[in-house]
């Protein structure tokens, strides 16, 4: 395949009217010519399944599970193509959602009054709070949290107004931000990895002049992830202790989490990591008599979870009881538990409400970063802007998307599932959910690559979520350490509602600039 020409470039990715006249999709112009040819695509195609292998860009197989074999993880053979101004803007704001997350955090009232309602129905969310409530009457033990948090987005776009420039030809973009994750924000490798793959296939067929090439922005979020974890460790003061990595009783993520921990002992070699589930943590931790995190003879300076944010990781009261030891200790923790609350969908919810945001943030500019990104978020209470958001959901349901207090993927209710999963609650039970507007995405057109897949896939409709990575270190009074930690973008099928790598439902992508208006 020849370089692609300046012609292919034309426009700049702008989509033209007649792009979208065959249906009411905003498309996104791919900046690699489709489709590929068959023999090119074949080896390509088994070149990158390799590739992907041979760099880490794997998983565990949930339906054929063997802990000793690993298939690669789906990606988009191509790039996608994405704004360069809403990339960067969005990696801008992750300093400032930091920021807020942080002070959300540490406001007791703030979550009291958001909560309360949602610990009275969700068995979880209450077993959640019931051991914050605990820690905080007895005072935190470590005043320090270090928060990993990854805030996700999706694109909207709509006519360009700009008829000098643009001729009504193109459509300009602004972000919506579909959740912030401050528990197990995954993917800090494997973001990474898939700009390493695409920067492979790119010059395996001729996309690799250093022009092209550039338009793939830098990601360092393994390495910038892992710096939070050992400036936490550093923080704590002790050369002796360890980093411990709370994971699941079966990691089907295995790669994203083992670089995260090969990093740290390639890196850092003076930092010993353990990895342990909170059953095992049940039967091999203790408090020591500082109330310093021991597992058995080993102190625990941070506690990384990679697990406990939803029910089925606690598999009885002695998993619960691990996680309030965890609480209670000197450890300092991503996330503890006041942040692992703060970045529950009623939190979210009750931040994009009018003038909420003046409560944590006081820069006029830093307000309107934020609620630049904020989409319409309803809670579901039975008071009058509860009734009107439930009756709004029952007349238009493929307008919004229906949310309970999980994360993890595949808890979503979509479409006119919304109207039936609503007129089945009591008013009681609506308090656990809550609803939020529906956001429609470009398309772009590719290659999603899978295990097990066709050797010739068919082009599809594909639509984005951008994830920013940020790190965060601070008390109640003061942050420490505040940065933006690189990124990682997933692609799925357009019609797909849940869009998970580790679900099986999207593909690992990377952002592609352009220079869209």
């Amino acid at each position: 395949m020849e370089e692609v020409s300046e012609s292919a470039l034309n426009g700049n990715g702008h989509t033209s009217t007649t792009d979208t006249e065959e249906n009411d999709e905003v498309q996104i112009k791919s900046m690699f010519p489709l489709p590929v040819p068959e023999t090119i695509l074949r080896d390509i195609i088994q070149k990158s399944k390799d590739f992907a292998l041979m760099n880490g860009a794997a998983m565990r197989s949930k339906a054929k599970f063997n802990q000793d074999s690993l298939n690669f993880a789906p990606f988009v053979l191509f790039p996608s193509s994405f704004p360069r101004i809403q990339f960067e803007k969005s990696c801008e704001v992750q300093t400032v959602l930091n920021e807020l997350m942080h002070k959300v955090a540490h406001d007791k009232e703030f979550l009291d009054s958001t909560l309360a309602d949602t610990v009275r129905v969700d068995l979880f969310t209450r077993k959640l709070y019931e051991i914050y409530e605990t820690c905080y009457e007895e005072g935190f033990t470590q005043p320090l949290s270090l928060g990993l948090l990854r805030s996700d987005v999706m694109l909207e776009g709509k006519k360009c107004e700009d008829e000098a420039k643009c001729k009504g030809q193109c459509y300009c973009f602004c972000r919506k931000q579909v959740e912030i994750n401050t528990i197990a924000s995954g993917f800090g490798h494997l973001g990474p990895v898939s700009r390493t793959i695409h920067k492979f296939i790119m010059k395996e067929l001729g996309f690799g002049s250093e022009k092209m090439i550039k338009n793939l922005p830098e990601n360092d979020a393994l390495r910038l992830i892992c710096q939070g974890i050992v400036k936490a460790w550093e923080l704590y003061g002790r050369e002796e202790s360890c980093v411990l990595f709370l994971v699941e009783d079966v990691a089907y993520n295995i790669c994203d989490q083992r670089f995260h921990e090969f990093y740290i002992r390639e890196h850092y070699p003076h930092v010993k990591v353990l990895r342990k589930t909170l059953t095992e943590m049940h039967s091999q931790a203790k408090l020591g008599v500082n109330k310093e995190l021991l597992v058995k003879s080993d102190e625990v300076s941070v506690v990384y979870f990679r697990a406990g944010y939803e029910p089925g990781h606690y598999h009885t009261h002695n998993e619960w009881k691990a996680r309030l030891l965890i609480e209670r200790s000197r450890a300092i923790k991503s996330p503890s538990i006041q942040y692992h609350l703060a970045g529950t969908k009623k939190v979210q919810q009750a931040l994009a409400q009018p003038n909420a945001l003046q409560r944590f943030l006081k820069d006029e500019e830093k307000i309107a970063a934020v609620q630049e990104i904020f989409t319409g978020l309803y809670g579901l209470e039975n008071n009058e802007a509860g009734n009107a958001a439930f009756e709004r959901a029952l007349k238009d349901p493929e307008k919004f998307v229906l949310k309970p207090q999980r994360e993890g993927g595949m808890n979503n209710v979509y479409g006119q599932e919304i109207a039936e999963v609503l007129q089945r609650m009591t008013l009681f039970e609506r308090q656990a959910w809550i609803l939020m507007d529906k956001i429609n995405p470009p398309v772009t057109k590719g290659y999603i690559i899978r295990p097990g897949g066709l050797p010739i896939p068919p082009i599809i409709d594909l639509v984005a979520e951008l994830g920013i990575f940020g790190v965060v270190i601070g008390d109640h009074d003061t942050i420490h350490v505040n940065y933006q930690a690189g990124h990682m973008l997933r692609s799925k099928i357009s019609t797909a509602n849940e869009g998970g790598v580790a679900t099986g439902l999207g593909a690992l992508d990377s952002p592609y600039l352009i220079d869209q208006c």
